[in-house]
């Protein structure tokens, strides 16, 4: 009968020990360095989950409209009208802007004929560097949050390892305390250790996936950026398209 009393009152103690190790229990327990490791990685998660939306709606927007932008340039038979188009074009879609910087690149290159202007760099050379500095440009601006995700992606297991080595010391000063290492006195800070090295890595696994995915898709758009430059910088120094100068031939 004692025996049984005995280990009734084990497993109660057992059980009260394990409800120790919810997130409910731990935020109630948490001191000041459990707090800061806690809403770090919660501030990161928010962040990282912004910019990989953002990302995500940006880079759907981008493919939706970047064909029909580019194909409607080349298919407009009057340049005006082409760069007309191009003016109506949201502030976001990158195409567009490109295509505006050549012209008007090549068009103050001609209002400029005979100046030291004109000297200097000819009209190809001019529409150039115009290009070149636009598509950086609309580059850098794919590149918004990669940096984020890419410091969530590698701090965050850390941080949450920070706050695994702080349960573990609460463990054992429970266990100097105590003078025993019984469930019920380490399950707390187990439990904190434990939620912590989870909540580190569920931070940053999809931060590092995003930041991989988005680096791919942009070097995919860069590649498109700098094919539809080298056409327009054809068009614009000779006034026709490689492909369009070689059919003529």
């Amino acid at each position: 009968m004692l025996q049984e009393t005995t280990t009734a009152a084990a497993g109660g103690n057992n059980a009260e020990a394990f409800q120790q190790m919810s997130f409910s229990h731990m935020v109630q327990n948490f001191d000041l360095v459990a707090w800061i490791v806690f809403l770090t990685l919660v501030l990161f998660s928010v962040l990282s989950i912004y910019w990989i939306v953002v990302n995500l709606i940006k880079g759907a927007r981008l493919r939706t409209k970047a064909d029909r932008v580019i194909s409607t340039f080349w298919e407009t038979s009057n340049a005006q009208d082409a760069i007309r188009y191009m003016e109506e074009q949201g502030s976001s879609e990158p195409f567009s802007k490109i295509a505006l910087d050549a012209a008007q690149a090549a068009a103050h290159h001609q209002r400029n004929e005979g100046s030291r202007l004109v000297e200097s760099l000819n009209r190809s050379e001019f529409v150039d560097r115009a290009l070149r500095q636009a598509v950086t440009r609309e580059s850098m601006k794919l590149e918004s949050g990669l940096t984020l995700l890419a410091t969530v992606g590698s701090t965050s297991p850390f941080i949450g390892l920070l706050g695994t080595v702080w349960g573990i010391y609460h463990a054992l000063i429970r266990i100097g305390q105590s003078g025993n290492a019984s469930i019920d006195a380490v399950a707390g800070p187990v439990g904190e250790a434990l939620i912590m090295t989870a909540f580190g890595l569920f931070v940053a696994i999809p931060a590092v996936v995003a930041f991989n995915f988005f680096t791919r898709t942009n070097r995919v758009t860069n590649a498109r950026f700098d094919t539809f430059a080298h056409d327009l910088h054809d068009f614009f120094a000779t006034g026709s398209r490689v492909g369009e100068l070689q059919s003529k031939r």
